[in-house]
């Protein structure tokens, strides 16, 4: 018996995963057939994903969003239409695009060639899309670079505390433990700290 499953993917942002699983249920699917990937578009491993890939079985039906749910490039979009479409027989929905819909009845060779093309033509947009985000990010780093802004995490400030523990260490004025237990450090963090201060 055929199964009806949705992947959601998100890059964490709450409000957005509310809305698509709000939209899924309106359709009337189990909850808990509805896969949520909170996985960042540079993320390669998909573990959610590929789980369902292996669940996924033919005639089973696949809701998503959008097909660039399927991946951010066009290469990799384009791969995985065809291995759950051509390879497991797996029904996909596009919501946003429902000439996509794999379900459709085509009434001619015009009409499965127009579904092809339109997939071709939204697996360009979304790699073009990631393209644009991706030059955007790199153009404000390099501006913010130029303007001598500090990126990343800041880096926390050495007390004079922490120096003279690392300095009484040192000089065997104290044991290893006792300067632990004064800075509340494990081993691998003093050793990390005792190396910056020396560098100094």
């Amino acid at each position: 018996m055929s199964e009806i499953f949705v992947l959601i993917r998100v890059s964490t942002k709450k409000q957005k995963e509310a809305r698509q699983i709000t939209r899924m249920l309106k359709i009337g699917i189990r909850k808990d057939n509805i896969i949520i990937e909170k996985e960042s578009g540079k993320s390669t491993k998909r573990l959610k994903y590929h789980r369902l890939v292996k669940r996924l079985k033919k005639d089973d039906i696949l809701y998503i969003e959008n097909i660039d749910r399927l991946g951010r490039d066009y290469d990799t979009i384009l791969e995985q239409w065809n291995l759950l479409t051509r390879q497991k027989g797996v029904t996909v929905k596009v919501l946003d695009t429902p000439l996509l819909d794999t379900d459709r009845e085509f009434k001619d060779l015009t009409d499965k060639y127009i579904q092809d093309v339109l997939s071709l033509s939204q697996a360009y947009q979304a790699d073009s899309e990631w393209q644009k985000i991706k030059s955007r990010q790199a153009q404000g780093i390099v501006a913010a670079k130029a303007s001598g802004k500090v990126l990343g995490r800041p880096k926390s400030q050495i007390t004079e505390t922490e120096i003279n523990v690392v300095h009484q260490y040192q000089n065997k004025d104290i044991t290893l433990n006792t300067a632990l237990n004064l800075l509340k450090l494990k081993k691998s963090a003093f050793y990390k700290l005792r190396n910056t201060i020396n560098n100094l």
